[in-house]
């Protein structure tokens, strides 16, 4: 079980860097979508525990983010 553990851990790092990296040639108002479907992604997945509430979650928080820098 540990080593399933930590592949999910090393699969998430490598997610998290290369999301970094692909936010270089980005806009600002793209930078701040992608950040707010990940937060209410991350929120979503948190408060409704399922996938439909994931999804809507980052849907909203993309829409959000995308509207704060306008």
């Amino acid at each position: 079980m540990k080593t399933v553990q930590r592949i999910g851990a090393i699969a998430a790092l490598v997610a998290a860097v290369a999301s970094l990296a692909a936010c270089d040639d980005m806009t600002r108002r793209q930078r701040d979508t992608a950040i707010g479907a990940g937060v209410g992604g991350a929120a979503g997945a948190v408060i409704g525990g399922s996938a439909l509430s994931t999804l809507g979650g980052a849907a909203v928080g993309g829409v959000i983010g995308n509207q704060v820098g306008k």
